[in-house]
């Protein structure tokens, strides 16, 4: 069984843009691209909802790329 401390928080776009401190059009432009920049996010309905840790997650992997340039 997994803790609730365990799980993940599902955020909204609006909630992924203020973390991220960037415009909510911005989020959905990531989330549109087919390239490695995609934001991971899950459609329920017609909401889309973002895994926290897996967008922190995506942020770390991005740091890494651009240094790594």
């Amino acid at each position: 069984m997994t803790s609730v401390s365990q799980q993940s928080e599902l955020l909204t776009v609006r909630q992924v843009a203020e973390l991220l401190q960037v415009p909510v059009s911005w989020v959905y432009g990531r989330m549109r691209k087919r390239s490695l920049e995609q934001l991971p996010a899950y459609r329920l309905g017609k909401y889309w909802r973002f895994d926290r840790n897996e967008v922190l997650a995506w942020v770390v992997r991005h740091q890494a790329n651009r240094e790594a340039a």
